[in-house]
């Protein structure tokens, strides 16, 4: 009886928990917001001043007593109380036409594959408190395989890789599982830090991770690609102490992150390594799809696909690829419950 109550006053959501973005789709309106992970917290007070993308804003640029921060580390919890916090103000975002006080949705979240017991069960509490009825949490690279709408119940060998903020998920999937998975905390935060730790080095001027994260998506590619792309960066002479503009190049950004980059490509090479040899054949007929922010970056898919010589793709619309997924199994909830990895009560007690 409660749950068709809940109904007529809430929208169950699908809900990407990244690292370094936010992404909800509301069942049947698809995704309506993508906003970063960010909240700005008053330290005397303890108070959030704001969420998302005003806070965002505020990065590298607030007074002391407010701190721009991201309450997901590597695609866990870090801090529970700000997630929660986060989740809640999404959650009542979502539901400005409904009454928001009775709103108690149903919410799928992705997270990273591999997650532990204690950290899923972080997720699932802190939804909860954020006014969530039910619970379901999915690894995010089954999510995608759904979002891009890969045939995972066939007897097929489906390969993602997802490249978000905090992690990398490589993961192959058939018969509605994935069977070899590997978890890596390198992703695109980590190649942020690259290229600011690359030009304290080399041009002894102090980045930060706006510019750098700037700098990435404007000129970054890890394969020559002819076109010669320069970009100036601005920050903080290390010798002098006084402001520097440089200006770098797509090969000083390549320099920067290509260790990074095949360190991601060696751990896909692993996961090929544990396949079973029959699902390897359908990998190497059907190619690899590859999602998430990271997917932008140029000539990934073209030095993948050179490094492991098998075909390399990046989905179509591939921010949105985790989130579209928790969406399909929201809509279909009672097919798609076997891809979940977490029904509320396989969960042990604290």
């Amino acid at each position: 009886m409660f749950n068709k109550f809940y109904k007529l006053f809430s929208h169950d959501i699908g809900i990407d928990l990244g690292t370094a973005n936010i992404l909800v789709y509301v069942a049947g309106r698809g995704v309506v917001i993508s906003e970063p992970s960010v909240v700005a917290l008053n330290q005397k007070t303890r108070q959030v001043v704001a969420i998302g993308s005003e806070a965002k804003k505020m990065v590298g640029r607030t007074p002391s007593h407010i701190t721009a921060i991201s309450p997901l580390r590597e695609g866990v919890i870090s801090d529970f109380e700000i997630t929660q916090e986060m989740l809640s103000y999404f959650i009542k975002k979502v539901h400005q036409d409904k009454i928001k006080f009775f709103a108690r949705p149903r919410v799928v979240v992705g997270v990273p594959s591999g997650i532990t017991n204690v950290e899923a069960r972080a997720v699932r509490d802190a939804a909860k408190n954020a006014g969530a009825r039910e619970v379901y949490l999915i690894e995010e690279p089954m999510a995608a395989a759904i979002g891009i709408r890969l045939p995972i119940h066939e007897s097929i060998g489906n390969m993602v890789i997802d490249i978000g903020g905090g992690t990398t998920d490589i993961a192959v999937i058939s018969l509605g599982g994935i069977v070899t998975s590997r978890n890596v905390r390198l992703a695109g935060d980590r190649l942020n830090q690259d290229i600011i730790e690359y030009s304290r080095d080399e041009f002894k001027i102090s980045l930060g991770e706006k510019t750098a994260e700037d700098v990435k998506i404007a000129i970054g590619s890890v394969v020559k690609n002819g076109e010669g792309l320069e970009a100036s960066i601005r920050g903080r002479d290390l010798v002098t102490g006084l402001p520097r503009e440089v200006i770098v190049t797509d090969s000083d950004i390549r320099e920067a992150i290509i260790k990074s980059v095949r360190a991601l490509i060696n751990a896909t090479k692993e996961v090929i390594e544990e396949t079973p040899p029959e699902l390897v054949s359908d990998i190497m007929h059907r190619g690899i799809a590859m999602v998430g922010g990271g997917s932008f970056l140029r000539g990934l898919t073209k030095l993948f696909e050179s490094e492991i010589k098998i075909p390399v793709y990046a989905a179509e619309d591939p921010m949105t690829a985790v989130v579209r997924g928790t969406g399909i199994v929201l809509e279909d909830l009672d097919n798609l419950r076997d891809v979940l990895i977490q029904h509320e009560e396989d969960i042990p007690p604290k």
